[in-house]
């Protein structure tokens, strides 16, 4: 999905600067490296900026939150309405609810400028942050109702997901949008990029790089092995393939090497792949039986019951890639199979 840039008509660390200004030194200090507001973009945390003064996480804590109130009351602060309203309306335009990482990095490119643009965010009563949880992502919103409601079709949507499931983007995205239709109308961007952007905020659902949608646990989505990436290799190829095509097919989809003799091992261990003829192989989820030949003709006659060989022979090719010579061979077994008087084999 391409991004969407958003242009601010102002220079974040020009901003935070200036309303910096106002803290003592050692507050000061603090939440540059809180926020990671100087040279260094990356975060203290409360533990690493206490043992750099010797102090308590606890008495890091008091100051940072001394420090947000002092600027806040700052008539400089004050002054930034004009740019904390530009920040509203970008937030208001995706949905008044936004993924944090993909926000910021709508706004600026570079991680130091979307620190200080987190830093505004944290400063203003006209945001609220949601913290990360096992379910979603850390999150902003500019309403808090509205949030509540996009979670919960987003926890409604992958409770209906089964473990195996694998979901188009364009079904996902239908199927969230008669979930929030009336939130993704009062956006300015187009509703289906808006339903795009929501998806993301999910950790219970994610998409693989064929760009499916799955439970985010699933072996589908977050492939383990040589087999997860075989199986998305069969299932959008559609029919049988000899396993070193398929070895071919997962260094060519996913940049994964694939040793053919590994692949067929692993294939041959695995109950979602059946062996359908000489190194073939097919997904049991199409409906092929396991097992050999024998195998397959006994499972035929006993859906079917009494059959003639042609028949047989027939139903066979469409389970296993063999020669008619290997059905017929089977189908001598009396041990396994009988002719009636009117030539049709059922079960001994």
């Amino acid at each position: 999905m391409k991004k969407t840039k958003e242009v601010i008509t102002f220079k974040p660390k020009d901003l935070t600067k200036k309303l910096l200004a106002v803290l003592a030194e050692r507050a000061r200090d603090v939440i540059i490296k809180r926020y990671g507001l100087g040279k260094n973009s990356s975060p203290l945390t409360l533990e690493a900026i206490g043992s750099e003064y010797g102090i308590t996480r606890e008495r890091v804590r008091q100051i940072e939150n001394f420090s947000l109130n002092a600027i806040k009351k700052s008539s400089g602060f004050t002054g930034v309405a004009g740019e904390i309203n530009e920040l509203k309306v970008i937030m208001e335009a995706h949905g008044g609810i936004v993924h944090e990482t993909e926000f910021l990095e709508a706004i600026a490119s570079d991680k130091s400028t979307q620190n200080h643009i987190h830093f505004l965010l944290v400063l203003s009563d006209s945001f609220t942050k949601l913290k990360e949880s096992d379910e979603f992502h850390h999150r902003w919103t500019t309403n808090i109702k509205a949030a509540e409601k996009l979670e919960e079709s987003l926890r409604k949507i992958s409770k209906n997901i089964k473990d195996q499931d694998l979901v188009s983007e364009n079904d996902l995205v239908t199927k969230l949008l008669s979930e929030v239709k009336d939130l993704a109308d009062r956006a300015a961007l187009e509703n289906e990029v808006l339903a795009k952007k929501w998806l993301n905020i999910s950790k219970l659902i994610n998409k693989n790089p064929l760009g499916e949608w799955g439970l985010a646990k699933s072996p589908n989505i977050k492939m383990r092995g040589i087999r997860d990436y075989a199986y998305l290799v069969l299932r959008q190829h559609g029919s049988p393939m000899h396993f070193e095509e398929v070895a071919k097919g997962i260094e060519k989809l996913f940049g994964k090497k694939a040793h053919p003799a590994t692949c067929h091992n692993e294939l041959i261990k695995d109950e979602r792949f059946v062996l359908v003829g000489r190194g073939l192989y097919a997904l049991s989820e199409w409906g092929y039986t396991r097992g050999v030949v024998l195998d397959v003709i006994k499972e035929i006659l006993r859906k079917e019951g009494p059959l003639k060989r042609d028949d047989i022979i027939a139903k066979v090719l469409k389970e296993r890639h063999v020669k008619e010579n290997t059905i017929l061979v089977n189908l001598q077994s009396p041990a396994h199979f009988k002719k009636d008087q009117s030539g049709r084999y059922t079960l001994v």
